[in-house]
């Protein structure tokens, strides 16, 4: 079985923080639900963020505590299963109070990663 380069999640997160992050920097939090299509976009990019957060392997996660793990995955559990289950305000304060921190946290994790030899697995 193919077993895939765990920075490779690493860097989905970060491209998930991305786009989520883009779709909503024009908007207020007033204007956050307006355009569907847009706010789905971020959903879904916040899922994805959890998504590939669940395969991240623990070894990896220790390299990053200050990385609210548990918290990622249960938002994605929450965007994904809870039916309207999440609030847009909720939502705000994810895309401005805790995806930066995130992005910022996952490059230097990143970094780190970088300077040793890939690893793979759980």
């Amino acid at each position: 079985m193919f077993e895939r380069d765990t920075r490779l999640y690493i860097e989905d997160m970060l491209e998930f923080c991305g786009k989520a992050l883009a779709y909503s920097s024009a908007l207020t939090e007033a204007t956050l639900t307006v355009d569907a299509m847009r706010y789905d976009a971020i959903l879904r990019n916040l899922e994805l963020i959890g998504e590939a957060a669940t395969r991240v392997p623990e070894a990896l996660r220790a390299m990053a505590p200050g990385v609210p793990w548990r918290q990622i995955v249960a938002t994605r559990n929450r965007v994904a299963h809870a039916y309207l289950g999440i609030s847009a305000d909720t939502v705000w304060s994810i895309l401005h109070d805790d995806l930066p921190a995130l992005d910022l946290a996952l490059r230097a994790l990143l970094t780190r990663m970088n300077q040793e030899p890939p690893a793979t697995g759980r």
